[in-house]
């Protein structure tokens, strides 16, 4: 050959050494720098397997295992709010039952004496020591001897029944022992029932006599009125979703505008104390 042809030979030899020289130094470069980032290279199918790999920690290899799917009706999360809302609603209900005493205060003296009521509402807790109740209220109470008198009867009775709305504030919420006010207003209902005994055959097992009141004169009226007091609560260790039972004492004004004293009734305007213990929640 000529020496021109050998020269060319020469030169496309050394061009293409150099590339594959270029091309090997390219691939150990790449392999050092996945070394140094501590993660091994993958192959084409490998990186492509890694690429479709969800975030969720599941290992999608033959035999791996499945986590289990939720449960039907929703998933823990919506479970979870559901026994929340329903404690909460619970915790929101206020209950109360309680019994006690009255006393007769103003110019009530000669026309209704001492008795006794009970009374139980049911409401809803506003937080922060503060709930509603509707209180349903009933009070029974003797009538003094001077009236029964006068009217010729032997004995005899005033009956009070109410429907309030009555708030309680607790003034301490935080301590387990804490003052409360507490008042309601809405409608009373009293009935004066005046009595004499009146002998009955009562047959059970067998027939016998005895003797019952009976009501042989009474008078009744429908009005408003309102009451305000005063209490003490002491928290007990029992709760009812989140409230927690007390034990209570209180005392309260009465004020019903019942009709004018007249010849008629022989009653008017009635003012009582009554002082009541009982639980609420």
């Amino acid at each position: 050959m000529s020496s021109p042809l050998w020269t060319s030979l020469a030169k496309r030899t050394c061009f293409l050494c150099g590339i594959a020289i270029f091309a090997v130094g390219s691939l150990s470069a790449q392999s050092a720098s996945s070394s140094a980032n501590g993660g091994p290279s993958l192959s084409a199918d490998e990186s492509s397997s890694a690429a479709l790999q969800p975030a969720t920690g599941i290992d999608p290899s033959p035999g791996a295992a499945v986590p289990a799917a939720p449960a039907a009706g929703g998933s823990g999360k919506g479970q979870q709010y559901n026994a929340v809302s329903h404690h909460g609603i619970l915790s929101n209900l206020a209950f109360e039952a309680g019994a006690g005493a009255n006393a007769p205060i103003g110019n009530d003296g000669p026309y209704i004496t001492w008795g006794g009521n009970f009374s139980a509402g049911v409401g809803k807790h506003f937080g922060h020591g503060t709930s509603l109740l509707a209180e349903y209220q009933f009070m029974d109470n003797k009538l003094p001897g001077s009236l029964i008198a006068d009217v010729g009867t032997q004995g005899g009775n005033a009956h009070i029944w109410s429907l309030t709305l009555a708030p309680v504030i607790d003034l301490m919420p935080k301590r387990s022992t804490a003052p409360y006010v507490t008042g309601g207003f809405g409608f009373y209902r009293k009935v004066t029932n005046f009595t004499d005994p009146v002998e009955g055959e009562v047959c059970y097992y067998y027939c016998g006599i005895v003797v019952e009141n009976e009501t042989v004169y009474h008078f009744s009226s429908n009005q408003w009125g309102g009451n305000l007091g005063v209490g003490l609560s002491h928290r007990l260790g029992g709760t009812y979703g989140d409230g927690q039972a007390k034990i209570f004492a209180e005392a309260r004004y009465l004020f019903i505008n019942t009709p004018a004293v007249n010849t008629t009734n022989g009653t008017g305007t009635t003012e009582l104390i009554p002082v009541t213990f009982g639980v609420r929640w």
